[in-house]
């Protein structure tokens, strides 16, 4: 396969992965953002956390959030997990990686909450160990997984929703992860302040 062809084949894919998430993950981040806005209409925040790219996930939507996504409005409540250096290596260091999220949630979540949980695997244990302290703390969850969810999706409970893409590879599971937090930017504006005039 030359370079063009190769390039061909990862749009191929990664429009194959979107067209087949699209009936399937709609209704789920139709309900993840309704949750979402009830939060932050109750005067809550959306914390979020994930590793590697998925960390880059989670600061793309707090960003969005706390800044602006399509239009001009007030900055939302949001707080990505994974931007903190100081507070990340401390607690790596005097506890273990596993804890780098979950003690954040502890510290910073409250009742009323939510927690924007990032994996393409499903498995990471500082994410599954950020779930169970939104849990603890009375947050709901809004799980962005892959595959076949991990043990993730395994941990979830009544009020928390998965949004799970169907997919086997990083990448593609990565992009539609991308799309989804678009999907999930625009309706929280939506609900919030209405159509664009």
């Amino acid at each position: 396969m030359n370079e063009l062809d190769r390039i061909r084949s990862h749009f191929q894919e990664s429009i194959r992965t979107k067209e087949t998430a699209l009936e399937l993950l709609t209704p789920s981040i139709a309900t993840a953002a309704e949750m979402m806005t009830q939060c932050l209409v109750a005067g809550g925040k959306i914390l979020s956390c994930g590793n590697g790219g998925s960390a880059g996930d989670a600061q793309h939507f707090s960003s969005e959030l706390l800044n602006r996504f399509e239009r001009e409005r007030p900055g939302l409540p949001a707080l990505a997990l994974t931007t903190d250096s100081s507070t990340i290596t401390s607690i790596a260091n005097d506890y273990d990686y596993s804890q780098v999220f979950s003690k954040q949630v502890r510290a910073l979540g409250h009742a009323g909450d939510m927690l924007l949980a990032i994996s393409t695997s499903g498995n990471s244990a500082n994410v599954l160990a950020a779930i169970h302290a939104a849990h603890d703390r009375q947050m709901h969850v809004v799980a962005l997984t892959g595959r076949d969810g991990g043990t993730m999706a395994a941990a979830l409970t009544e009020g928390d929703v998965e949004i799970r893409v169907p997919a086997q590879v990083t990448a593609r599971i990565q992009e539609t992860h991308l799309l989804v937090i678009h999907c999930l930017c625009d309706l929280i504006d939506l609900h919030l302040f209405g159509e664009e005039g």
